[in-house]
């Protein structure tokens, strides 16, 4: 029995990055041996094992074939004959295809050290193309590495082209799509994750709608950049920079989909692009069975971002009904994740980056002046019911209007 230390902490060591996760393959044994060794069986579907003091992975060496569509069609065998060699060729790029042992003795049959050195993410085999998962997988990486100047090698590009055109990326769960999309979004450069599926034609299959947006103009005075494509990229890559949250970052990732929608005679403008993409945005968020407070932040952001960036301009009465639609007083961290989201947007703009936004805290000054309403002298004088909501609205607005001429 061998045990190696396998793919991803072997390659961010070799990068010398931090290392969190560690898998480990084992060669040579059998389920008996290691059931013997007090491990804990958890694999369903193969040997996998878990090690009865670190509570660490470790799975029998296995090979794999590919049995039917979608990223759970492969039959798999493990056999104390299967060699590490032959484990590590089913892995999807080469700079994951390494195992290392206890002395740190690397072993490196597809040259996974030569493309951490040159910077690439290269497929390991031609059976790359077989698992419709490996294209999220590897748009996921350059997101996370592109910041170390990683790209995708031209050949894995082809292949996940490839797997894009054949119809396989349908037969992915809406589960383990999102599982892949959440942690690219939470990546370093989550706008290149986008760009990468877009280059190799996955994202005309998985979210058309954004894919749409590339080619669309937008009046040069508010976007300098004009593409609406390139305003998502550049708003995600201003979220990742200011660490916002995954719900944030959805929200940015949609939150302009009406514009795609709009036909070509009224380019540049986009009249009442906010109505039209909750439609789309709704299908999103279900396509992919996105977590409840992304899917309501996505559409907020989509209908209200508008008004976010015309805050100072807005009548007390509009500032007062978009505090209701967020339900500020018992929701104000989604408040806070909206203007949030509304900063990034407006910073999403080339050679805006570094814009002041006087929206936001203006924003913030309106939720706390109609949170301090209180309620109790409300009730002293009698209001209940219906009368009650209709006061207390009433003396918020008396609230905001003066919160406003004092702004």
């Amino acid at each position: 029995m061998q045990i190696y230390k396998v793919g991803g902490a072997v390659r961010d060591r070799l990068l010398g990055r931090p290392v969190t996760d560690i898998d480990w393959v084992v060669v040579g044994a059998t389920t008996e041996e290691m059931l013997a060794k007090g491990f804990r069986p958890v694999g369903a579907d193969f040997p996998v094992f878990l090690h009865p003091k670190s509570g660490e992975e470790y799975a029998l060496a296995r090979t794999e074939r590919k049995s039917g569509r979608g990223y759970g069609g492969f039959t798999f065998h493990a056999s104390p004959e299967v060699t590490l060699e032959e484990d590590l060729i089913r892995r999807d790029l080469t700079i994951n295809a390494m195992a290392e042992d206890d002395q740190q003795n690397l072993t490196d049959p597809y040259h996974g050290q030569r493309d951490l050195e040159a910077r690439l993410l290269r497929h390991v085999s031609p059976a790359f193309a077989e698992d419709p998962l490996r294209v999220l997988r590897v748009a996921r990486f350059a997101a996370r590495y592109a910041g170390l100047g990683f790209t995708v090698a031209p050949e894995t590009l082809a292949l996940m082209r490839q797997l894009s055109e054949s119809g396989e990326l349908e037969a992915l769960t809406a589960e383990r799509s999102w599982k892949e999309i959440a942690r690219a979004l939470m990546e370093d450069q989550p706008q290149m994750f986008i760009q990468v599926l877009r280059e190799c034609g996955a994202l005309k299959v998985l979210m058309p709608e954004v894919d749409a947006l590339f080619g669309v103009p937008q009046p040069e005075a508010h976007h300098p950049e004009i593409d609406t494509g390139v305003h998502t990229l550049s708003v995600l890559e201003q979220a990742a920079q200011h660490k916002q949250p995954l719900t944030v970052r959805w929200a940015c990732l949609l939150h302009d989909l009406g514009k795609g929608l709009t036909p070509e005679e009224e380019w540049p403008r986009h009249i009442a692009h906010e109505q039209k993409g909750l439609k789309l945005i709704k299908a999103v968020n279900e396509r992919f069975k996105a977590p409840k407070d992304c899917q309501e932040l996505a559409l907020l952001v989509g209908e209200y971002h508008t008004h976010g960036h015309r805050a100072l301009e807005l009548k007390p009465s509009t500032l007062l009904e978009l505090l209701q639609s967020f339900d500020v007083y018992r929701r104000p961290q989604r408040f806070e994740e909206f203007i949030a989201a509304c900063e990034m947007d407006a910073r999403g703009r080339k050679g805006l980056e570094q814009r002041s936004y006087p929206q936001a805290d203006y924003l913030r000054g309106a939720a706390t002046t109609a949170r301090s309403v209180a309620v109790q002298p409300l009730l002293e004088k009698g209001f209940k019911g219906p009368e009650l909501g209709e006061a207390i609205k009433r003396e918020r607005l008396k609230a905001l209007k003066a919160y406003k001429e004092k702004a």
